[in-house]
């Protein structure tokens, strides 16, 4: 019995950092910076050519080197796996509270494993810490641009004011939007600079985007609200009605698809338009049973979205 105690630890912690960083998460962090990967590689000469240099813009196929696209992506890496780590801290309380699903209530590492919720912090920090390391050398070496690099850091600092402050964003009812902001324009964002796309550009094409992965938080957030409320975390998806929130989803899907249409060429504008249905039905079920068709309607736009890059 004491054996087995002394060697439980190692394999559940290791188990537990597994976890909480939440593989399936990074997966498709990865995924949205490689779709922004895609976009900055083909779409940026495709609707702007030769305005791109007039723009103060690199053209397309100017972007980072073999090295430096794989020290990007270990940044990235990097960056997902702290932030997902400090959000399993801060929603320790709440995530004990609640009912947890596929996509809310935490990943139940900490508590499946019984350790502290200051674990969770450790392997933010180590993951962290990873990341600035990985910045650093990708600027000695030249491998990344510096706007690469503080593009992010920009990543790594907001996922940690998103959780925990000094303001928490996600506890002050500007949680959903931050997310948004990071997740879907930032992130793919970063992904279109490193293939050599302007910045302004780059975040020009992904607010459609960013506009269904805020819907995809509302639903994701909204089995959670009465756990939240009850720890102080005063979250967007628990301060208004169910109706007031599905309103709120209909204007942002229907800008999103309108953006879609005005800044997109139009392969990925028809891509996008093919899972419209699907975000009118989220909407509609937004407080009506646990999340899903959201998160569904943002991933098949980022990868539709992805395809019609190519073929852009």
């Amino acid at each position: 019995m004491g054996e087995g105690r002394r060697r439980r630890p190692w394999g559940g912690r290791g188990a537990a950092a597994f976890r909480l960083s939440r593989p399936d998460q990074v997966l498709l962090v990865l995924v949205v910076a490689a779709v922004g990967w895609l976009a900055g590689s083909r779409g940026a000469s495709t609707e702007q050519g030769s305005t791109l240099a007039g723009a103060g813009g690199a053209p397309c196929g100017a972007g980072l080197a073999p090295l430096g696209v794989l020290t990007a992506a270990a940044g990235v890496l990097a960056v997902a796996v702290s932030v997902h780590a400090v959000n399993e801290f801060a929603d320790a309380a709440t995530d004990a509270r609640t009912v947890r699903t596929r996509f809310s209530g935490g990943s139940g590492a900490l508590a499946d494993h019984g350790l502290p919720a200051v674990f969770a912090l450790r392997v933010a920090l180590a993951a962290g810490g990873a990341a600035v390391v990985v910045v650093g050398v990708g600027l000695v070496t030249g491998w990344v641009s510096g706007l690469v690099a503080v593009l992010l850091l920009v990543g790594l600092v907001g996922g940690w004011t998103y959780s925990v402050g000094p303001w928490p964003w996600s506890r002050h009812g500007w949680g959903e939007v931050v997310n948004a902001v990071l997740g879907g324009l930032l992130l793919p964002a970063t992904g279109a600079v490193v293939a050599g796309a302007p910045l302004g550009w780059s975040v020009r094409v992904f607010v459609p985007f960013a506009l269904l992965t805020f819907v995809n938080l509302l639903e994701t957030q909204w089995p959670d609200r009465e756990a939240d409320w009850s720890v102080g975390k005063h979250t967007l998806a628990s301060r208004p009605s169910a109706p007031v929130l599905r309103r709120a989803g209909a204007v942002a899907i229907l800008a999103a698809y309108l953006v879609s249409v005005v800044v997109h060429p139009w392969p990925v504008a028809a891509a996008g338009l093919l899972v419209a249905p699907l975000s009118v039905y989220a909407v509609a079920r937004l407080g009506h049973g646990p999340p899903g068709p959201s998160v569904a309607a943002m991933v098949l736009f980022l990868l539709l979205h992805g395809a019609a890059w190519v073929l852009a």
